[in-house]
């Protein structure tokens, strides 16, 4: 069966996250009904990193193996299934199909991909109702620049298990290659891009960072986070609602085979996400 990859978009905060769950309303499980309407049979997705509950996307990338007649063979074609599938998999408009592809030989959405990008966005000061899907809130002032050393304190290939849920057997070495901190007024935003990250990572690192510009938490203290070998309660986890996936990285098209095998060989089942 041809496969094919869908590049998604989608507002968490309707969904009980991305994997699919009895009787509640998920991002796979809607795709995966849209996509058996289409194809009239059952499709599977795969996704590149799973998403909490209140998590959203706007880069996200899954791949699903369809029959060969809805495979889209041009852009237009593309544009087509794009387009019917978005509107199945959502009434509300809150999951959107951005593109449907036919996928280059080798291309697995998950164990092919080389980076994964989020953003975090805080509001501080007065709460904005306007801010309130899309944003944490943080009453009191921030120490932006001790954030910001925080942050670069963290990026490197470490073993970050105070900052991950544990899962049995499954490994917490990530190579965090970007973590920097804007402001703009009172809005504060967090960029991390990752190899991979472990689940709840990227809401344990901006935690500890916040922990930090409220001075509750030294930067030697949250440095030193990194020798621990569990999940520490010195990070905390910050609401789902301010992180956002925004993009996810791939190898050139004569890699990805051989990228989905390395990644096969050290990441488990349990191991990618975010």
């Amino acid at each position: 069966m041809p496969r094919i990859r869908l590049d998604l978009a989608y507002d968490g905060g309707g969904f009980a996250g991305w994997a699919a769950q009895p009787g509640l309303r998920t991002c796979q499980g809607e795709l995966e009904r849209a996509l058996a309407t289409v194809a009239r049979e059952p499709v599977r997705v795969t996704v590149a990193g799973r998403t909490d509950a209140g998590v959203h996307a706007s880069g996200q990338v899954a791949h699903a193996d369809v029959p060969a007649a809805l495979a889209p063979a041009t852009p237009d074609e593309g544009e087509r299934l794009a387009l019917r599938l978005s509107r199945l998999a959502s009434r509300e408009g809150d999951l959107v199909v951005r593109g449907a592809s036919l996928a280059p030989a080798g291309f697995d959405a998950r164990f092919s991909a080389v980076s994964r990008s989020y953003r975090y966005r805080i509001v501080t000061g007065p709460a904005d109702p306007l801010e309130r899907r899309t944003a944490a809130h943080v009453p009191q002032p921030l120490d932006a620049d001790a954030m910001a050393r925080c942050a670069e304190a963290l990026v490197g290939l470490r073993d970050f298990a105070a900052f991950c849920r544990p899962r049995e057997g499954a490994t917490t070495i990530r190579e965090l290659r970007e973590f920097t901190w804007r402001r703009d007024g009172q809005l504060l935003t967090a960029s991390l891009t990752a190899d991979a990250f472990c689940h709840s990572m990227v809401r344990a690192l901006v935690a500890a960072c916040v922990r930090v510009g409220e001075g509750r938490l030294g930067l030697a203290q949250a440095e030193a986070l990194l020798q621990e070998r569990r999940r520490s309660a010195l990070t905390g986890l910050m609401p789902a609602r301010g992180l956002t996936l925004i993009a996810v990285g791939y190898p050139p098209d004569a890699e990805l085979a051989a990228q989905a095998d390395r990644a096969r060989a050290r990441r488990s089942e349990a191991d990618l996400d975010a």
